[in-house]
């Protein structure tokens, strides 16, 4: 059985992430690059093929990390939102 991704911090806000897709062009964009990256970082990590430089390694892990960032800050602002609606 296979490990988890440990990069996919979002699971749990799926249906957000749907709704701003939705509404916000670059957040699509910003959203899938994080999915396209974080996949790629965890089959390197778990690959049993040809050693990849720790350099590169960790330059995706700090780019996935800014991708993260941007993201949360969306989800942050969306739920923000959301709570000023329902009052």
């Amino acid at each position: 059985m296979k490990s988890q991704n440990k990069y996919r911090k979002f699971q749990l806000q799926q249906k957000n992430i749907e709704v701003l897709e939705q509404q916000n062009s670059r957040f699509k964009r910003v959203y899938s690059e994080y999915e396209n990256m974080s996949d790629e970082l965890w089959n390197l990590e778990n690959s049993t093929g040809d050693p990849v430089p720790d350099d590169f390694i960790n330059a995706m892990i700090v780019q996935t990390s800014y991708l993260e960032d941007e993201i949360t800050d969306w989800l942050i602002q969306y739920n923000d939102k959301k709570a000023e609606i329902k009052q």
